[in-house]
């Protein structure tokens, strides 16, 4: 892991436990410090293999559905690519995207064990 890499998988992960927490506002204070675009795609990138390692234990249709969902962030993304503060509102849906697939993880363990 590259140096850039690792540092945004470390915010990444600093990124979801604060939205985890509900602590919005931590969430983009933490963002707002991350000031270029490719600080803020190493960040997008760590999102996203959190999201689709996580993803892939989920019962099929809620599988599915994330998948689904990363398509939509992959768009939102690229709509944003030139624009810094559109990249932010990127990352913090995708840190929600997390979230949401722990959370539903969380519920399916619940049912099968």
């Amino acid at each position: 892991m590259t140096d850039a890499s690792g540092a945004g998988r470390r915010t990444a992960d600093e990124l979801v436990r604060l939205l985890a927490d509900d602590d919005t506002a931590g969430a983009e204070e933490l963002l707002a410090g991350v000031t270029t675009i490719r600080d803020l795609v190493f960040v997008g990138a760590g999102l996203t293999s959190i999201a689709r390692s996580e993803a892939r234990r989920l019962p099929p249709a809620q599988r599915a559905q994330a998948n689904t969902r990363q398509l939509r962030l992959g768009v939102l993304r690229d709509a944003n690519r030139e624009d810094p503060e559109g990249l932010r509102g990127w990352l913090q849906r995708a840190g929600e995207e997390v979230v949401l697939i722990r959370t539903q993880q969380s519920v399916a363990d619940r049912f099968t064990g």
